[in-house]
């Protein structure tokens, strides 16, 4: 029976069920028992709530007789650790917790939350606890797990497994509103959520807790609770489980074989998809440059749900739910409007930005969130940067490029409404790139403050044109950015879609930049500056390489040199 693709579904049990397709991250199980309290760390939809949900599955003594169902085909069903299906699980998610109101209806939410849960718990654990009335609804969350784990202890029943998913969700809400008074509640001495945190960690101490794990987006929230939780292992930067969410190139070329062959796709769109994906949705380091990159793997299974519903390369490739991260640039750089166009400003002209290793794993507390300093590292853990190498973070794929261009355009008061649709219909109809180049230098380069013409280079003329032409043409295109081949990488690249009118035809792109005192240098214009031989060269090497990867594609070539703010000379080349 065909699998099915079933975008942002977090319910293992249902994904057996419906004969989903699954990459088994299952023998990463077998590496956890052997971390105490480990706590891991990712950013939005990188499939952690689908993680606690099989982990769920796994410890759960209520599900032992649907253990082979459930993971007879994984890794870890096919030679289990002696500790499946041996603890009651207790499976929080604390992004349903509340956070508006005084501290005291934070509290209220977050015991309805988790008084709800254990009451189901127990529920479904009848044979164990029997009839007795363990939750009061009336009690804290603290007082109702206490009760549990001194039952669990009087009646010498099996441990109990917590694994708390969103753990910091509630709390980030207050810390990017700007609540700082409600967050000093919350994380003060003596406070609920302290006092719960040292209550899982008595019942580690007391063996009543077998582990617990606890994911998240922030380690701010952590942090703040050391004093009261202290024995948990920060694994989120620990090479041994860098992979253990989001997918390798392995995997999801595996996942695409198999989604090939049972949609009956045609084998030779395959290239084409394989760049796409990666261009788009790979590119994340969290621990280590040299090894694997990951691709955001809800966000590759939104492209691939889209795609092999319709068996064509779906004109919006950036997941609608994934455009709610500007709004965390918004929330984080708005506290200083000159940092923030600083900051972006520096991503969008040169995709690179220093940070400091050391604040990766140092104490992380809500009054430095918001320092300039820290906003390198806030932006890795948000999943909106990634490692370049040991001192700098980048932008991981297109994906991410656009949002910050976007984000560069409205801080900058750059139109990119719908001005710009005669020249993009005009390109469609015929597709002359220089009188496209030239229309975006009139209509989107004229709208640059004069402060921007001073920084801009190369990257930014590549990205800022990507991403115009993105917003109009991905209809009928895709795009490379600095695609590699042998001889180097390639600056911008137009891809005709397979399936649509351009289908085969290919627009390679070499941009060369020289600031206005360079220019003056040499001692020429605009209108006399002469093709340089050394980059038709270099464009040639890429093409040769596209060539041999691509043998029936029409492929143009063009040189752009862009002036500081004096103009530009397009140059088709052969």
């Amino acid at each position: 029976m065909k699998k099915r693709i079933l975008y942002a579904n977090a319910n293992y049990e249902d994904i057996v069920n419906k004969n989903g397709y699954f990459v088994d991250k299952t023998e990463y199980i077998r590496k956890l028992e052997y971390i105490e309290n480990p706590i891991f760390l990712r950013p939005r939809r990188f499939g952690k709530s689908l993680w606690c949900r099989i982990l769920e599955c796994y410890y759960d003594i209520n599900r032992k007789d649907n253990f082979g169902r459930l993971f007879g085909h994984t890794r870890i069903g096919k030679n289990p650790t002696p500790l499946h299906n041996s603890f009651f699980v207790l499976h929080l998610d604390f992004s349903v917790v509340e956070s508006f109101g005084t501290i005291a209806d934070i509290e209220k939410s977050f015991d309805l939350t988790f008084n709800s849960k254990a009451d189901t718990m127990i529920g479904l654990s009848e044979a164990w606890f029997g009839e007795n009335a363990v939750i009061d609804s009336q009690r804290s969350s603290s007082a109702n797990l206490r009760r549990i784990l001194d039952f669990i202890a009087r009646h010498k029943l099996p441990p109990l497994y917590v694994i708390i998913d969103e753990y910091d969700n509630f709390a980030n809400q207050l810390i990017v509103a700007r609540k700082d008074k409600l967050y000093e509640e919350l994380a003060r001495e003596g406070g609920f959520l302290k006092t719960f945190f040292k209550t899982l960690k008595e019942g580690r101490k007391t063996g009543t807790i077998s582990d617990i794990f606890i994911t998240g987006v922030l380690p701010v929230t952590i942090d703040e609770l050391a004093s009261g939780f202290n024995v948990g292992t920060f694994i989120t930067l620990d090479p041994e489980f860098e992979t253990m969410l989001g997918f390798t190139q392995a995997e999801a070329d595996c996942l695409l074989d198999d989604i090939y062959q049972d949609y009956g796709i045609e084998p030779s769109t395959r290239k084409e998809v394989d760049a796409l994906i990666r261009n788009q949705y790979n590119g994340y380091h969290f621990v280590n440059t040299e090894g694997d990159s990951l691709y955001n793997s809800t966000i590759l299974i939104y492209f691939l749900h889209h795609f092999t519903r319709f068996k064509k390369i779906p004109s919006h490739l950036t997941d609608t739910n994934l455009k709610t991260d500007i709004s965390w640039v918004r929330l984080l750089t708005g506290s200083d409007p000159r940092y923030a166009a600083q900051f972006v400003d520096q991503l969008t002209i040169h995709n690179i930005i220093r940070y400091d290793d050391i604040l990766l794993t140092e104490k992380f507390d809500m009054n430095q969130f918001f320092q300039k300093g820290y906003f390198p590292v806030s932006f890795f853990y948000l999943g909106m940067l990634t490692r370049h190498d040991d001192f700098y973070l980048k932008l991981p794929n297109l994906n991410m490029r656009k949002i910050f261009v976007e984000y560069f355009n409205e801080i900058h008061l750059i139109d990119v409404s719908t001005k710009y649709a005669e020249m993009m219909q005009n390109f469609v109809n015929r597709p002359d790139l220089p009188r496209l180049f030239a229309d975006y230098w009139n209509l989107y380069v004229s709208q640059l403050p004069e402060a921007v013409f001073q920084q801009v280079n190369e990257n930014f003329y590549r990205t800022t044109f990507f991403e115009l032409c993105s917003r109009y043409l991905s209809k009928w295109f895709t795009w490379n950015v600095e695609r590699s081949y042998p001889q180097g990488k390639s600056d911008l690249e137009f891809v005709g879609k397979y399936h649509e009118k351009f289908a085969g035809k290919r627009i390679v792109i070499e941009f060369k930049y020289y600031s206005n005192a360079k220019f003056k240098k040499l001692q020429t214009s605009v209108e006399k500056f002469a093709l340089r031989g050394k980059d038709t060269g270099q464009i040639a090497g890429y093409v040769q390489g596209l060539e041999k990867e691509y043998p029936e594609a029409e492929i143009s070539q063009y040189v752009i040199y862009c002036f500081g703010n004096k103009g530009f000379r397009v140059f088709a080349i052969g």
